[in-house]
């Protein structure tokens, strides 16, 4: 049982099994094996999102501008799509990717090299790669027609039964799991989190570990521009608006702590998993809207409240230790 308790992982993925087992009663056609695969496929972008925004608040920061990012990148490649249709997907994607990081990297220097707190500056960049989208496309839509057929197919090909997108999820998934727990960087970022000061007489540069950190939230926002827009088909300057709400509600939800220093690549993961259940299910069992907002609200009020009670009693833990 105390094993079980340590692992905040292990009761999400209950709670998202209870929940699914309750929504099956009303309407048994949720719970079969196809819907649920389409439910992550239809997720998978935020899972990927969800995934960079834990490595930054796991420094202590937080990224308020990844979905204005995500507009910016996905506007950017959507209308050079349009424009050049001969250009290899594999280079746009890389190109999406590369702005990304580029944006990415503005708020990382800012951070860094200024000094100022990273909820000012990302919520200033919200804003100006908003902008940015708007005076690019000169307020224009690129539509279905103006894509190129590779450019919208690539996501929706099947590989051993599931779609580019959720196999995109799955590598992220796997590849984020290493990189927090197998390399020198992750470890750095968990000592950033943990003890700043500490980590400064350890030799990280704390400064430096913040700017990578938002470099690769930015590099993952590039990479679901292009996503999004072939997976809905169009570029608006609308795109994802409030979406990074929803990304750091899924990593809240997942344990990724606030504060730094706690949180997990599966967590991360599961959190958007569950809003992503609760997204698709309300509607079918014909809750109301309102009432939708209502209970993912206080999903997340419910996960800062458990972070909140975990890390107090970790201290007292700690102290109790260092007492005796």
């Amino acid at each position: 049982m105390k094993t079980l308790a340590k692992h905040r992982e292990i009761w999400l993925l209950a709670a998202i099994v209870l929940l699914i087992a309750i929504i099956a009663l009303r309407f048994p056609v949720f719970a079969r094996p196809g819907n649920l695969l389409n439910v992550f496929n239809d997720y998978s972008i935020l899972i990927i999102l969800a995934l960079g925004q834990m490595v930054v608040i796991l420094t202590r920061s937080i990224d308020l501008s990844m979905a204005s990012n995500l507009a910016f990148t996905g506007m950017a490649v959507a209308m050079t799509n349009a424009a050049f249709p001969e250009i290899p997907v594999v280079f746009l994607i890389l190109m999406a990717m590369a702005i990304g990081t580029a944006l990415g990297a503005f708020n990382g220097v800012l951070v860094w090299k200024l000094g100022i707190p990273p909820i000012v500056v990302t919520l200033g960049t919200l804003t100006i790669f908003r902008g940015a989208t708007f005076v690019l496309s000169g307020g224009a839509w690129v539509n279905a027609d103006q894509m190129s057929q590779g450019f919208i197919a690539l996501p929706r090909i099947v590989f051993l039964g599931l779609p580019v997108l959720s196999w995109s999820a799955i590598t992220a998934i796997a590849l984020f799991h290493l990189l927090m727990t197998r390399t020198a960087f992750g470890r750095s970022i968990y000592a950033v989190g943990i003890n700043p000061t500490a980590s400064v007489y350890a030799g990280i540069d704390v400064g430096r570990t913040k700017f990578l950190a938002f470099c690769l939230s930015g590099l993952v926002a590039g990479l679901c521009g292009y996503l999004w827009i072939s997976r809905y088909v169009i570029a608006s300057v609308e795109v994802a608006n409030g979406y990074e709400l929803s990304i750091i509600a899924a990593c809240v939800i997942g344990g990724v702590s606030i504060a730094g220093g706690i949180g997990t690549v599966a967590g991360a993961a599961l959190g958007a998993l569950f809003l992503g259940i609760i997204g698709s299910s309300l509607p079918v069992i014909n809750i109301s809207p309102f009432w939708q907002l209502a209970i993912s609200g206080s999903a997340i009020i419910l996960a800062v409240v458990l972070n909140a009670r975990g890390e107090r009693r970790q201290g007292r833990i700690i102290l109790r230790r260092a007492e005796a």
